[in-house]
């Protein structure tokens, strides 16, 4: 791993030192949380497996096909229709008949 040097001022420093010892970590903890979160911020692939994970998703061919609902909706729209495409209706499901229980009396002999 590459060594290298950076300047901190001193009021930062000390908050680090302080943040490093609260959380119960070194500073080369602290600088690695710090320069992940800054990477994932800009969208910047770690690791080559990130990095093609990535880029596949910036493929239009992955996005998968639209849904059906998404097609009514963008032909209503493209139609001059201003109604919201309709929505089919679902049927109830259908419970099992109840169980009707005998009185006790009836199971004893």
């Amino acid at each position: 791993m590459p060594g290298k040097r950076v300047q901190i001022d001193d009021e930062t420093w000390q908050a680090l030192v302080l943040l490093g010892r609260d959380s119960m970590k070194d500073f080369q903890e602290l600088a690695d949380e710090a320069f992940a979160d800054l990477l994932k911020k800009h969208h910047r692939p770690v690791g080559l497996r990130n990095e093609l994970r990535q880029s596949l998703r910036r493929a239009a061919a992955n996005d998968g096909a639209p849904r059906r609902d998404d097609a009514r909706r963008d032909a209503a729209a493209s139609a001059g229709s201003t109604a919201p495409p309709a929505t089919p209706k679902r049927r109830p499901a259908k419970r099992p008949p109840a169980r009707r229980l005998r009185p006790a009396a009836a199971h004893r002999n």
